[in-house]
């Protein structure tokens, strides 16, 4: 099922004539990182023309550049017995529903609890996930952070990793998410095109207050005013690190829940203090793409967690917002 081929072979095409080799790779293979790239490389697994290159070479027209892709082995990962819900699953991938607190694999003092180690449990072992990601994140194509929950595509063969990871980096994956706001954005509908980048102060952090941001686009439509708040669902339009929430802020409007982004520690509506979340009211809803087998499109909705639903229904009380336009807001999110 996930026999990887022994090698991959690029021609260099004029268009790429002059790249680095590193940076031609790493347009090629957007589902590694450059940290991998270069370490095939120095285990003389990236050849040009059968010789082995720095880095730094420069590519020219006409040569072949073969990349021998190793199996990779997640170490220090042990599967784990976590249950989580499946909405799709087939030989080649996977779409799961990603509860509020999983993180997705390890990392930042997260060693265990993880999605992937709940993975590695339910198919068996690296086996019957894509090993073409970093070693501790076999399968994993894409991320949803540990405050948020909903659809995550999964890898199962490394032909389905690169074709998923080739729709991400053009954006044929279609990616809707809901949304639960303070205050009210302007209008029913908009688009924040505002560059996402690492915030120098607070790492822990993203901002859209500095120019040299990679590029990033949210569009949005209002759902449901509830007081104080705006129900809205989002389509991303790119993938960048924390994108929604730092998107929603930067209009003022952050998401319910998110302090790290200026969301009140106490929650309110109106005068009437809310009992505490727990977590943001941030669900990715809907994913659509080409199947990387078939090429045929499908489209997987992960329903809105029972703790959301409620959360804006208690909001509905408080504010005397007809039931009716809540159940209708979430008709299709259920």
């Amino acid at each position: 099922m996930n026999a990887t081929p022994p090698r991959i072979d690029f021609a260099i095409a004029a268009e790429s004539a002059g790249q680095r080799l590193d940076v031609f790779l790493a347009a090629q293979l957007p589902e590694m990182s450059r940290t991998r790239i270069h370490a095939l490389m120095d285990a003389g697994r990236v050849l040009v023309n059968g010789a082995a290159r720095k880095p730094s070479y420069r590519v020219a027209p006409g040569e072949t550049v073969a990349v021998e892709i190793p199996p990779a082995v997640p170490a220090g990962v042990e599967a784990e017995a976590i249950p989580f819900e499946i909405l799709y699953e087939d030989d080649d991938i996977a779409v799961v529903d990603k509860p509020a607190g999983m993180i997705v694999h390890p990392g930042a003092g997260a060693d265990s609890g993880t999605l992937v180690a709940a993975l590695l449990h339910h198919f068996g072992g690296i086996e019957g996930l894509s090993s073409i990601g970093a070693p501790m994140r076999p399968g994993i194509v894409h991320r949803l952070d540990k405050g948020t929950s909903g659809a995550l595509v999964i890898a199962r063969t490394d032909a389905a990793h690169r074709a998923l990871a080739e729709a991400f980096r053009t954006r044929a994956m279609e990616k809707t998410y809901l949304a639960l706001l303070h205050g009210r954005p302007k209008g029913e509908r908009g688009s924040i095109d505002l560059p996402v980048s690492r915030d120098l102060r607070r790492r822990s952090r993203m901002t859209a207050r500095r120019r040299e941001g990679r590029e990033a686009r949210t569009s949005w439509r209002a759902l449901l005013r509830l007081g104080g708040f705006t129900l809205v669902e989002a389509d991303l339009h790119t993938g960048r690190t924390h994108q929604i929430r730092v998107h929603f802020s930067a209009l003022g409007c952050p998401v319910a829940g998110d302090t790290l982004y200026g969301a009140p520690r106490q929650e309110r509506a109106g005068a009437a203090p809310l009992p505490p979340l727990g977590r943001n009211f941030l669900h990715a809803a809907r994913l659509a793409f080409a199947h990387p087998r078939t090429g045929k499109r499908i489209e997987i909705r992960a329903p809105l967690p029972a703790e959301l639903a409620d959360y804006l229904r208690l909001i509905g009380r408080v504010t005397n917002t007809d039931s009716h336009l809540i159940d209708a807001a979430l008709r299709e999110f259920l």
